[in-house]
């Protein structure tokens, strides 16, 4: 079963919908294909990076209500076993980290890829938009990081990330994560390993009888 997850590498519900999900597909006795599809919550240029923290309180009416939202978002994400810190993690236009992505999905390696990532965003306070630290950062899973400073350098993987935003819009996308099991049933938002597993099993079962 091919599973498609649309999601942005700084969307905390995304980095805990992948998680929620991987401990789904632990238990799922069959065998599954991931694939990595883009979305930008925010298109925008970032030409510089500030804290997501004031960013959000820009977006949601001030400090106190953005502190609100993060602190719950994070406490959540700790349950889950992830450090998320809104206050270290920076603001980022993620078309670049998207290309890297597909990159290594050449290779095999797009979800470690994807989670050195969210790790870097999220606990590391790294600026995921720097062709520099998107370098390092391929660097962490085994990629070249010479290498990938040139394919950032070029247009090489634009088109295709531009192709695969038009996809999520053309798929009526608006919230991420995504997942979308085999090509036709979609389920949304970082729901819990035990619904994301009975969708499987379901989706598996589907499958089999109209093969």
């Amino acid at each position: 079963m091919e599973i498609e997850i649309y999601a942005d590498v700084v969307c905390p519900w995304c980095y805990i919908g992948k998680h929620r999900f991987e401990k789904a597909l632990a238990s799922y006795g069959g065998d599954v294909t991931v694939r990595y599809r883009p979305f930008q919550l925010d298109p925008s240029p970032v030409p510089h990076p500030e804290p997501t923290i004031e960013a959000l309180a820009r977006k949601f009416g001030g400090p106190a209500r953005a502190r609100q939202i993060t602190e719950q978002t994070a406490a959540t994400a700790a349950r889950d076993g992830l450090e998320i810190n809104f206050a270290k993690s920076l603001t980022a236009n993620t078309f670049d980290a998207h290309r890297v992505v597909r990159l290594a999905d050449q290779v095999g390696k797009s979800g470690e890829m994807v989670e050195a990532l969210y790790q870097a965003h999220f606990t590391d306070g790294v600026d995921v938009g720097s062709h520099a630290e998107l370098a390092r950062l391929a660097g962490t899973i085994g990629l070249s990081p010479t290498e990938t400073a040139s394919y950032l350098a070029s247009d090489s993987g634009a088109d295709e990330v531009r192709a695969g935003l038009a996809e999520a819009r053309d798929l009526g996308i608006t919230a991420v994560p995504m997942f979308v099991f085999a090509g036709k049933y979609g389920v949304s938002g970082a729901q819990e390993p035990s619904t994301l597993l009975q969708v499987l099993n379901e989706v598996s079962q589907r499958e089999a009888e109209a093969s």
